[in-house]
């Protein structure tokens, strides 16, 4: 998959810009409808994955989870090799692969769904999942609040507005030498400053 620059997401709101892509599983592991879910379960198993997308025609028409062989195939009391997946699978809900994990995470509880298809030029290339949503979280809770501190410091709060880590608003690249400027965070880089001393916190 080709990786463009970082930064040409175009979310004004956003204040770490985290992407689907920067996340997700990827290569996809798939299935055809007429595969039993025994035989999903196998893959799963091997690949130590806990869903399949179903493929038929080169296009997903669904996905598998460990969750749809035990409530929709396992309690049919019938035997794994005789059920097929299309009769288990559920609709795979897609995300493009340059929304933000905000966006992934709003699709998700929206959808009430545990996995979303990642989706670039058309083509599925990975699967996000919630635990990888909720794996990233606590460390941008930690940058956004740094954030918010800084914001409310210049809101009137009197504060050192030392340097914090996150993404430069105005070059998208990675610092941890983020000042506050007028409403935007920018790096080192950004503000010309060509040494990176350690200067006071």
């Amino acid at each position: 998959m080709v990786k463009k620059p970082v930064r040409e997401h175009a979310d004004a709101n956003m204040t770490t810009r985290v992407l689907v892509r920067d996340i997700m599983n990827s290569p996809v592991v798939s299935a055809s409808p007429d595969d039993t879910i025994r035989d999903i379960a196998k893959k799963m198993k091997e690949e130590k994955i806990g869903s399949i997308v179903i493929i038929e025609k080169d296009k997903p028409v669904g996905i598998v989870t460990d969750w749809d062989i035990v409530s929709n195939g396992l309690v049919k009391d019938a035997r794994p090799s005789q059920i097929k997946a299309k009769d288990v699978m559920q609709k795979i809900h897609t995300i493009e692969s340059e929304e933000s994990i905000t966006e992934a995470a709003r699709q998700l509880r929206k959808h009430n769904i545990k996995r979303l298809g990642v989706v670039y030029k058309n083509r599925l290339v990975g699967i996000i999942s919630s635990s990888d949503v909720i794996a990233v979280t606590p460390d941008l809770v930690d940058v956004v609040s740094e954030k918010a501190a800084i914001i409310r410091g210049e809101l009137g709060i009197t504060r050192h507005a030392g340097n914090v880590s996150g993404y430069c608003d105005e070059c998208g690249e990675w610092s941890d030498l983020l000042q506050y400027d007028e409403g935007t965070f920018i790096c080192e880089v950004c503000r010309g400053e060509s040494s990176g001393g350690a200067e006071g916190a």
